[in-house]
């Protein structure tokens, strides 16, 4: 049973309660040559595989078709991701998700944390519900460049 019955509203009636995803938006911007990050977390606390929200201050000025997310620390590895636009303001990950979702092992309680530099790129870190960092590949390590 380890792993389970942990931290708030865990085991008490929610149950089928459809809960989204909670994210934190952190944005920096970086005056040389104009270039521009965004960074936000997302704590998977509802259905891993599903679609899933990005937040708003990214979509401000940020409506790319598609993505590429890309394991931070792995240069190539790269899942095409296309986005969904609700017609509202909103956008959200979606063909391409479930995938990453799968083969990462993602799961209720994993953190990922996402940083955005542009070229419809995108890389992600992920956390365990342990809170330490998954490591999936390692080729960058070993780079001489």
């Amino acid at each position: 049973m380890a792993g389970r019955g942990r931290g708030r509203g865990h085991g008490r009636g929610h149950v089928g309660a459809a809960r989204p995803a909670r994210s934190v938006s952190l944005a920096t911007s970086s005056s040389s040559e104009g270039e521009w990050e965004f960074e936000f977390i997302v704590i998977l606390n509802v259905d891993p595989l599903g679609i899933h929200r990005l937040p708003n201050k990214f979509v401000v000025g940020n409506e790319p078709a598609a993505l590429q997310l890309r394991e931070a620390g792995c240069g190539f590895c790269r899942w095409p991701v296309d986005m969904l636009f609700d017609g509202r303001g909103k956008i959200y990950l979606h063909t391409g998700w479930e995938k990453f979702a799968r083969l990462h092992d993602l799961q209720d309680g994993c953190v990922l944390t996402f940083s955005y530099q542009g070229d419809e790129e995108m890389s992600v870190k992920v956390f365990d519900d342990t809170s330490c960092r998954r490591h999936y590949h390692n080729d960058d390590e070993d780079d001489n460049d």
